[in-house]
């Protein structure tokens, strides 16, 4: 059982593999369940021009927002800008392509490419920006436009717990993006706030299963807060 193993003892054995070029999906919606140390790792080796899907692209200074200080990524495929004044900038600037698309068909671009299907069709963006270009068809009365599905090179995504096999369980919200990038990535990497012994986990409740988990790594989280809002 030993080869089945997929710990990985550090971050640089995790990313061992990336390169400048290369396409990255990433887990995670706003700060919430992010693979804030990947990305950190992924900043540390100073690839360049990646391509990265993402819901979002962290903010200033943290998450998947450190990667455009040193205009590591070229293209991102991104339903929301967000709160990130330096992903704004770069987009104005025309910096970064920015291709925006909507949340569900980003969601859905991942779990096709990890599903093996190579495109779909959805009536969302038809007849605005998001279809100009894109094949139309009509099917019961109503338009839908060709979206292609997404694949990685690398998939990062941050998970609560695994056991060595690879096998993740999501905690509620942090779930998000993650199951999805999970399945996409040539090689998925995950990094999880607990590893634990084969068999702990209930298998009905495992979210990712470890055929498609490449590397598993433990971690230390920072978990910051996107916007905080108090009520006095």
């Amino acid at each position: 059982m030993a080869g089945f193993d997929k710990r990985v003892a550090s971050y640089a054995e995790a990313m061992e593999g990336i390169e400048d070029g290369m396409t990255v999906l990433a887990g995670g919606f706003g700060l919430c369940g992010i693979p804030e140390n990947l990305i950190a790792e992924i900043k540390r080796r100073g690839v360049k021009n990646l391509t990265v899907a993402s819901n979002n692209c962290g903010v200033d200074g943290f998450g998947l927002g450190v990667l455009l200080e040193d205009r590591q990524i070229s293209r991102i495929f991104a339903s929301y800008v967000g709160e990130n004044a330096l992903f704004e900038q770069q987009m104005l600037n025309d910096e970064i392509e920015v291709i925006l698309t909507p949340q569900g068909t980003l969601a859905e671009k991942m779990r096709a490419g990890g599903a093996g299907i190579p495109a779909f069709y959805t009536a969302t963006g038809y007849g605005t920006p998001i279809g100009e270009g894109k094949e139309v068809r009509e099917f019961n009365g109503r338009h839908y436009i060709l979206e292609e599905a997404l694949v990685g090179d690398f998939a990062i995504v941050k998970g609560w717990k695994a056991d060595r096999y690879g096998n993740v369980v999501y905690r509620h919200t942090a779930q998000n993006f993650n199951p999805l990038a999970a399945t996409a990535g040539k090689i998925t990497v995950v990094e999880v706030e607990e590893i634990v012994e084969p068999g702990e986990l209930e298998p009905s409740q495992i979210h990712t299963p470890g055929i498609y988990v490449d590397r598993i790594i433990q971690g230390t989280f920072e978990k910051r807060i996107e916007k905080r809002t108090v009520h006095g």
